[in-house]
This record gives C-alpha cells, sequence and structure tokens, in this order.
C-alpha cells in the first residue's frame, strides 16, 4: 500500500510495507508506513520537517496516524536510550529505581537540560515500573536489533 502523497504531509523519505517489520505488531499492523517530509502544519514561508507514522484501518487512512517534529522523534530516542541504560542497572535497587532520587539524568539540550525521572506522580509506580521492566525484559531482542542498527547508522555518520 502507497502513502498518500497528496494529504497535507508532504512525504519525502518514506518506508512503506512498515506493517511488515512492526516489533511485536508485525505483519499484523495498521501502521502501514512511516515518512519524513514537509509538516503539514507549515505556515507559508516556514518550513518543518516531520515524521508520520502512516496508519490504514482497512477502509481508510486513519486520523489516529501521528505526526511528530523530527527533533521529538530524536528526543524520544534519547529518552528510550536512556531508560534503557537505567534499567539494565535496575535491578540493584528494591523498587527497580531509587525513591529518593527518581531523576535518572539531565541531558544537555538546547542550553538546558531534559530530565529523565521516574514517574513518582503514579500511585501505582512500584506495579506499573515492575511490568515496565518485564515487558522490557521480553522485547530486549527486538530493541536490541535496532539499537544495533541505530549504533551501525551512527558511526557512519560520524556520531
Amino acid at each position: 500500500m502507497k502513502i498518500p502523497a497528496a494529504l497535507k504531509h508532504k512525504p519525502v523519505v518514506v518506508a512503506e510495507k512498515y506493517e511488515k517489520v512492526d516489533g511485536r505488531l508485525a505483519r499484523n499492523s495498521d501502521a502501514k508506513g512511516l515518512s519524513l517530509g514537509l509538516a503539514q502544519w507549515n505556515d507559508r514561508g516556514k518550513i518543518d520537517i516531520s515524521a508520520k507514522v502512516w496508519r490504514y484501518t482497512g477502509e481508510k487512512w486513519s486520523r489516529q496516524s501521528e505526526e511528530l517534529p523530527i527533533h521529538r522523534v530524536l528526543d524520544l530516542s534519547i529518552l528510550i536510550c536512556r531508560t534503557l541504560e537505567h534499567f539494565s542497572e535496575a535491578y540493584r535497587y528494591e523498587h527497580l529505581y531509587d525513591p529518593q532520587a527518581s531523576v535518572i539524568d539531565r541531558i544537555g539540550l538546547q542550553g538546558d537540560a531534559m530530565t529523565v525521572a521516574i514517574c513518582t506522580d503514579n500511585e501505582k509506580i512500584n506495579d506499573d515500573i515492575k511490568l515496565f521492566s518485564q515487558a522490557l525484559s521480553d522485547d530486549d531482542e527486538m530493541i536490541g536489533e535496532r539499537l544495533r542498527a541505530l549504533s551501525k547508522i551512527l558511526q557512519d555518520m560520524g556520531y
């Protein structure tokens, strides 16, 4: 299925047939493609690049398709990587984190910092964090495959 090119998001680079590799949903996903293109919210004279996940209901392209500015996609990648790093050592804590120091890291970006922390406002955090950790463990092979691919590409780019 071809990603539509005549809608407000103007795809430039696409990954079609994404449903074949969509993690646990592979071969049974409504996410039919990914694209990088010109954002649908562009104002006249102002161009932003966005990433989009294209979802298809079986009858039409879904309103639940998500479009994110490219920097947010990268910020999510940073958040994921820092989270994975935390959970690789989380077994050291009784509750998989230190309740007295819930901030995992502060990552410098644009003259400030993105704070990565355990959500202690979640009243069921001690239960939810165990489920979260188990899900990370269950998906370790799939996540690792993608991180290795990303690492190789970043190294090839000089990062």
